[in-house]
Formats: C-alpha cells, sequence, structure tokens
C-alpha cells in the first residue's frame, strides 16, 4: 500500500507578482533626476518630480493590492505592511543615522540643532506634520534643514498605512475595481477641494506638505490602475497611445522648466492637480503599451538605471547638498552640482547594495517575527545615535530660529 504524498507548501497559490512594467523606472529615474536638478537651482519646477512619485506609488501599491485580493479573495495587510517596511526603513534609517553623524561632524551648529529636532519625528513617519505644525516652510528652510526633504516618505508612508485597509475592505470579490476606483476619484476631488480651501495662505506649508492635500496624486494613480479605467485605456491604439504619451510628456517637461516654484499662478489652485493628472494618465497609457517607441524611449538603460537607484537617491541627495561646502576644490554652480550628484550616487549605489537589495531579497531574518525584533533593535541603536549626538550650545542655532520663524 502507498503511503499517502502530502501537499507541500509550494503547492498553496502564492501571493501575486505584478509585472515589471520597465518604462515605469524610467519615469521613476527621470522624476528622481528633476528634484535633484531643482533643489541644486537649476529647474525651478523639479520639485514636481515629487508628485510624478507620488502617482506612481498609488498606481503600483493600488495594482499589488486589487492583483492579490484577485488571486486570494483578500489581502494579507500584515504582510503588505511588513514589505513596505523591508523596501523603505533599512535605507531612510541608514541615512537618518548617517545624516546626523555627518551633521555633527561637517555641519553648523544651527543645522546640528534643526536635525536633532527633526529626527524623532522622521522615525515616527511624520516630519511633514511637525513641519506644518511649527510653521516651517518648505520654500525658505529647506537650506537649513538635512531631513527637509523626508516630508514626502512621511506623506507617502501614511497613504500605506491607510489605502490598503481600504482597498482590503472594498476591493474584493465583482465590482470590487469599481468600487475602489470610485472611491480613488472621489477622495482625489476631496484632497483636490482641501488644497483650494489652504493654497491662499501666506504660509503655502500646510497645503504643500499636508497628507490630505496630497493624497490626490496618490489617489490618481490608484484610480488609474483599476480595471475600469485600464479597460478604457486598453482601447487606445498603439500608434494614439505613443502620440498621447508624447504630448503627455512635453506638457509633464514644459512644467518642470516653466514653473517658478511655489510662485507659479495656479499652482495651488488646481495646478499641481492637472500635472499628477497627467502624470497618471502617463502612466496608464505607458502601462497598456510598454513596448511602444514612447515605452522604449522612457525605459532605455539611462532612466531606468537613475530610476532603479531612485529611493537611495532621493534619501542622500539632501544632506550631501545642504553638507558639502559651497565651493568644491575651486568647483561652484553646475561644477558644484556635477560633484553634489555624483556623491549622492555613489551613496545611494553603496546603500542598495550592502542595505536595501540584501534586506528585500536575500536575508531571511528580515519576514516575520525575527524582522520586528531586528526592526526594533535597529530603532534602538538609532535611538541610542541619536541621544549620544551632543547638543548644540545654547543660542548657537537662535539666529536662524529666529530668521526661520520671521519667515
Amino acid at each position: 500500500m502507498t503511503a499517502p504524498v502530502p501537499v507541500p507548501r509550494s503547492h498553496r497559490r502564492p501571493r501575486p507578482r505584478a509585472a515589471h512594467i520597465a518604462p515605469l523606472d524610467g519615469l521613476r529615474g527621470l522624476a528622481v533626476l528633476a528634484v535633484l536638478l531643482f533643489h541644486a537651482g537649476h529647474l525651478d519646477g523639479g520639485f514636481l518630480g515629487v508628485d510624478l512619485f507620488f502617482v506612481l506609488s498609488g498606481f503600483l501599491i493600488t495594482g499589488l493590492l486589487l492583483g492579490e485580493a484577485g488571486a486570494r479573495g483578500r489581502i494579507g495587510l500584515a504582510a503588505f505592511w511588513g514589505r513596505r517596511a523591508r523596501r523603505l526603513l533599512p535605507a531612510l534609517g541608514v541615512v537618518g543615522v548617517a545624516a546626523l553623524l555627518l551633521t555633527w561632524a561637517f555641519g553648523s551648529p544651527s543645522v546640528l540643532l534643526f536635525a536633532l529636532q527633526d529626527a524623532p519625528w522622521v522615525a515616527a513617519q511624520a516630519v511633514n506634520w511637525h513641519f506644518v505644525t511649527e510653521q516651517i516652510g518648505y520654500w525658505n528652510a529647506s537650506g537649513t534643514r538635512v531631513f527637509a526633504h523626508l516630508w514626502s516618505i512621511a506623506v507617502e508612508w501614511q497613504f500605506y498605512l491607510v489605502w490598503p485597509v481600504v482597498v482590503a475592505l472594498v476591493g474584493r470579490g465583482r465590482g470590487g475595481h469599481r468600487r475602489v476606483a470610485v472611491l480613488a476619484g472621489a477622495g482625489a476631488l476631496v484632497s483636490l477641494a482641501l488644497m483650494l480651501s489652504f493654497g491662499d495662505a501666506v504660509d503655502t506649508t500646510r497645503a504643500y506638505e499636508g497628507t490630505d492635500t496630497r493624497a490626490f496624486a496618490l489617489l490618481l494613480g490608484a484610480l488609474v490602475a483599476c480595471a475600469p479605467v485600464r479597460g478604457l485605456l486598453a482601447r487606445v491604439p498603439k500608434g494614439v497611445a505613443d502620440g498621447m504619451c508624447a504630448a503627455l510628456a512635453c506638457g509633464i517637461g514644459a512644467a518642470w522648466v516653466l514653473t517658478d516654484g511655489q510662485n507659479a499662478p495656479g499652482l495651488f489652485r488646481g495646478g499641481l492637480f492637472v500635472h499628477s493628472a497627467a502624470c497618471a494618465l502617463l502612466i496608464g497609457l505607458l502601462a497598456q503599451a510598454p513596448d511602444g517607441w514612447a515605452g522604449r524611449l522612457a525605459g532605455s538603460t539611462v532612466p531606468r538605471w537613475f530610476g532603479e537607484l531612485s529611493y537611495g537617491l532621493y534619501l542622500w541627495h539632501w544632506p550631501v547638498y545642504v553638507l558639502l561646502p559651497r565651493t568644491v576644490s575651486g568647483l561652484d554652480g553646475w561644477g558644484r552640482t556635477a560633484v553634489a550628484i555624483a556623491v549622492s550616487v555613489l551613496a545611494a549605489w553603496v546603500t542598495k547594495v550592502l542595505v536595501e537589495d540584501p534586506v528585500r531579497f536575500r536575508a531571511r531574518w528580515a519576514a516575520g517575527r525575527r524582522g520586528a525584533v531586528a526592526l526594533v533593535a535597529a530603532a534602538a541603536v538609532a535611538a541610542g545615535v541619536w541621544a549620544a549626538v551632543p547638543q548644540p550650545r545654547p543660542g548657537a542655532g537662535s539666529v536662524d530660529v529666529e530668521r526661520l520663524n520671521a519667515s
């Protein structure tokens, strides 16, 4: 008599994986390059690259969640948050600790004071609301704070906490995609209304960094990931889709070149919303026809390479910009920018090879209970470094604080 053969665990339905779409990596690379040039003072509208990041995140995350709901009939929220933590937190922790130590070694007392004040809020993924509450204007204070750019990471993390719960509740079963699309569209309009209500203030920090006022970019990406919208875009002939992609890319690029920071007319009166909607449509078209000439161009080697480094590059570039001497070996302007970008790229590559990829793909200890223990241990180490860095002398940052509050 033959013994029954047990069914191996590998026969269980696996978590679905999203198909890799090369042009979207390229868009991510172009977005981070725009932000780098903006912060270097060479591209006045390059900050709009952050909105492209937001739309991409909403599109990709919603696609993953809906795919899991369709394949498994449910969404494993704990597993989702675990994957997000492994993706985002290791590099953020390394850069956060390194930025504190480098600021202590090379920064001014006022910059160190601000870094120590902001670091706990960065760790709590709420630094955007810290800046809003303290009325720390992004446009006039970023040069004094090594963590100023992390407001956008906080917005994304807060979205990752809330939106998967919504999709898990309404995205299952027949009509799930339609219900998610309706909620995403309605949420984007509510977010737009909130931005319009706050956009007339003298200090635009509330409108620019509030999670609720920026949610429309993420939700527009989520909307395009839903089957009803994807079905409409799939009907567009490939040649027409390529032409639409070219027109949208030109419009988005023109916005990056011509927008004059927060002073751009209409920026907080619908301009950011229109830009995000254009990004969402471009992403949706490229996802449906990635092998067209527009998709091949966006997914070519250089943009994709920067896209693969984009997270670490975004984390590293601003501390490098702030702490690097204003003149490097006699270089300033574009010369200093080239040095700063080169240093940022090197730091991002090292972080990806030594931290991001091992934790995401190879380290078994990073998942499950051992992953939670590792996270707590890493947080304790980071808190210890923060506590060990000497506080600047009293009054060391008073001039900058007074100037900042008066701005």
